[in-house]
């Protein structure tokens, strides 16, 4: 399936009380440029995102947000500061003795100091990590389901560029062949105005005439344009990722109609080199979007 490189996917995905929050976002680039933004507490996790997305996704920029909840009770511990506790005790001892003052101290008096006790989370990054992996995985899902549908769609467009160019291009095949006889035709026209034509060697008039032909020769050009087109066609039918082969072949065929153009000595074949390099810049404009 041919995929366009913009598109959009969003998950909100709840297990075991934890819960993650995905984003992705992707637009046009010319290679895949991946920017992750997501919390702290879990950034052991980042390549694991990274490598997941990048073999879903090879080409475009990439924007991921990550946001995580983490409500499992099981991952809560208190750590006692033994130390600082005990340093509290040895100071209101010196205290209730420099002062006169009962010792009164006791454990939940002393558990009111600051930094004595805390709650922290162990998380348990083998959990969590399955976790956001099914999370990425579902908002990818979405993501690639919208860029295949615009690429459908952009897949359309794009044989219709190459249907148009083949127009213009058979157009230009037919009028090649006229163009040396309309040259024979206007040669003998001009030196009848001129001179006595019977006076002038024929065989110097046929060497003119395929001096002539050689150089507006555009035959290989036209061999060559439609092997582009072929290809091109055979390309998009296979699927992405082919947006950097397409994206030389239209180099390559734009370069034949330029020859093309630079040869031609009719106004008609001029015209509809001019209709095909409008056709060929659509078709560029478009392949920019393919992945």
């Amino acid at each position: 399936m041919l995929r366009s490189m913009t598109g959009f996917g969003h998950c909100e995905y709840t297990e075991n009380d934890i819960t993650f929050t995905i984003e992705i976002k992707t637009v046009n680039h010319r290679y895949s440029d991946i920017f992750l933004r997501m919390p702290k507490q879990i950034s052991s996790l980042e390549d694991k995102v990274r490598s997941l997305v990048s073999s879903k996704v090879q080409r475009g920029k990439i924007d991921i947000y990550i946001t995580y909840d983490n409500k499992s009770s099981h991952v809560q511990e208190v750590m006692l500061d033994e130390k600082l506790a005990k340093a509290y005790c040895d100071a209101l001892k010196k205290i209730a003795e420099s002062l006169g003052l009962r010792d009164d101290i006791s454990a939940s008096s002393l558990a009111r100091f600051p930094d004595i006790l805390k709650v922290e989370k162990q998380d348990n990054d083998d959990i969590i990590g399955e976790i956001l992996e099914k999370a990425v995985q579902k908002a990818l899902d979405v993501l690639l389901d919208m860029r295949v549908k615009e690429g459908e769609k952009l897949k359309v467009s794009l044989l219709g560029n190459l249907t148009a160019i083949e127009t213009y291009m058979n157009k230009i095949k037919v009028k090649a062949p006229v163009v040396v006889k309309e040259y024979k035709e206007k040669l003998e026209s001009r030196l009848s105005e001129l001179i006595d034509i019977q006076r002038v060697d024929p065989a110097r008039i046929a060497t003119e005439v395929a001096i002539f032909a050689d150089k507006c020769s555009i035959d290989e050009e036209l061999v060559r344009l439609k092997s582009h087109i072929t290809q091109m066609r055979e390309m998009l039918n296979g699927g992405s990722p082919v947006g950097k082969k397409a994206d030389f072949l239209i180099q390559e065929m734009n370069r034949e109609v330029n020859t093309i153009g630079s040869k031609a000595s009719d106004l008609e074949i001029t015209q509809n080199v001019v209709e095909l390099k409008s056709e060929i810049e659509k078709l560029r404009e478009q392949i920019q979007n393919i992945e």
